[in-house]
């Protein structure tokens, strides 16, 4: 029990180091995809994020992580009162020469799959025609602030986070 706490205790310890890097993010970092000719990454979704236009009383969050060059791992999540109320995990992943988002809700049995319609320097868009909201995502950088659509033909839901200070 003793080892088994201090080895919990040293994982945590080491893994809340900002500035510690290792072989594979410096390799990671190294790397990125080659498009046409470009070089195109998803880095500017990195971070910890905050909805700046919540409903009162309400904090959405959402946390963008780099997987390898081609997959990143997102989690956003929406508290109230200090409960978590929404949740949902996602994966953004190179597919050929288009980026595709997997969205999974924990009570969801398998991933939603969108498919990458578009992507720029600092943007992009997914849909899935098969669903019925919403069928289209879009996330992209505006100054500072990282904003997300999410809509169908009849309704659009926006969002605008500020990245929080690590």
């Amino acid at each position: 029990m003793r080892n088994t706490l201090f080895t919990l205790m040293a994982i945590a310890l080491v893994s809340c180091n900002p500035n510690k890097k290792g072989v594979k993010e410096d390799v990671m970092e190294a790397e990125q995809v080659e498009v046409s000719g470009q070089r195109e990454n998803m880095d500017w979704l990195l971070g910890q994020w905050k909805r700046l236009n919540e409903e009162e009383g309400k904090e959405t969050f959402e946390h963008w992580e780099k997987i390898s060059p081609t997959e990143y791992a997102g989690l956003g999540f929406t508290l109230q009162a200090g409960d978590t109320i929404w949740q949902e995990n996602m994966v953004l992943a190179r597919s050929g020469n288009r980026w595709d988002l997997r969205v999974k809700s924990p009570e969801e049995p398998e991933y939603t799959l969108f498919k990458g319609t578009g992507s720029a320097a600092r943007e992009f868009v997914v849909e899935n025609p098969d669903i019925d909201f919403p069928n289209r995502i879009k996330y992209w950088v505006e100054g500072e602030v990282l904003k997300a659509a999410v809509s169908n033909p009849e309704m659009e839901i926006p969002f605008a986070f500020r990245k929080m200070d690590n």
